[in-house]
């Protein structure tokens, strides 16, 4: 590739990604993903900290739940929020196009322990931010943070029947169902 085609960062990495998968995360430098690219070395450093973060880079997930969160009708149940903040995600996220990569991504973070650390805190931070979101809809702190931990359950249920490979249906309609599954079991409880 030349070095003056457009979209950098998702060159790099779906490069990444190629790589990790054929030698592994440890086996991989950013200057073999940026060769992989078609860039310079410095051209990855544009873009990204470190090799890790073109899995972890900025959290893409956080601002769109706060603000789909915040904007939910004012009647909305916490939960009701949390499932407008999950069609944001299926809208502006994980869309179909992007459903290959966060499939690789995935089997990559599951081969390495220090991705899988850093995975569970970037659901944690998600966690927390839901929790703040829903606080300042009024909600009281503990339903607050249980909505948010279910939540983070749900994200969790959902991204896991979206990747699988035999799944053709959309992540947001994945997403409703499994905040009604959340529903019931919580009633049940």
């Amino acid at each position: 590739m030349a070095r003056w085609e457009p979209n950098a960062p998702q060159r790099l990495a779906d490069a990444a990604l190629e790589l990790f998968t054929e030698r592994g995360y440890d086996n991989t430098t950013v200057l073999d993903i940026a060769q992989r690219a078609g860039l310079a070395k410095s051209s990855f450093f544009r873009h990204f900290q470190d090799k890790r973060e073109v899995l972890f880079g900025e959290n893409v997930l956080i601002e769109p739940m706060a603000t789909a969160i915040a904007e939910a009708p004012a009647g909305a149940s916490p939960l009701e929020a949390m499932a407008r903040g999950f069609d944001v995600l299926g809208r502006d996220v994980f869309t179909s196009d992007h459903r290959s990569f966060a499939v690789r991504r995935r089997a990559v973070i599951e081969t390495h322990p220090d991705l899988q650390e850093r995975e569970a805190l970037k659901g944690v931070s998600l966690t927390a931010s839901m929790a703040e979101a829903m606080a300042r809809r009024g909600a009281p702190e503990l339903v607050a943070d249980v909505t948010a931990q279910l939540g983070t359950l749900a994200l969790k249920l959902t991204l896991d029947r979206w990747i699988d490979p035999g799944n053709t249906e959309e992540f947001a309609d994945i997403a409703r169902l499994i905040v009604q599954d959340v529903r019931t079991a919580v009633a049940t409880v």
